[in-house]
């Protein structure tokens, strides 16, 4: 089982490169870079994957059964936190424009598919 300080160091190492591809690809389609709450987006998604992943992390030696259902309730928390957070701004003009849809999205999936492989590596143990 991958312990909290090795998730750690590799979502931040994960998320840190992806966020510079992501400014990169920006910069070469002459697109802003830090608008419609990008630093936010990553931040907010590596905030509560850490969150998740720790009390994922402590409740494996207690309660391994429960796993499955607390990651998704971490999941279903973190869409909660996108409504109340970027939804309303996103969808200000009417719309979410693709760049939008992307700008929280990129993050989410980054984070979604350290969680899922950690968290079946965890089950299979």
């Amino acid at each position: 089982m991958l312990n909290f300080k090795a998730f750690f160091f590799n979502l931040t190492i994960v998320l840190v490169v992806v966020f510079a591809l992501h400014l990169s690809m920006l910069y070469y389609l002459k697109l802003p870079l830090f608008d419609h709450k990008i630093i936010g987006a990553y931040l907010f998604n590596y905030i509560l994957t850490l969150s998740v992943y720790f009390l994922l992390h402590k409740k494996s030696k207690t309660q391994q059964e429960q796993l499955g259902f607390l990651f998704m309730a971490g999941s279903f928390l973190k869409f909660i936190f996108f409504f109340l957070l970027f939804y309303g701004s996103y969808k200000a003009d009417g719309k979410i424009e693709r760049i939008e849809f992307l700008t929280f999205f990129t993050p989410y999936l980054v984070c979604l598919f350290l969680e899922t492989y950690t968290l079946s590596k965890m089950l299979n143990k």
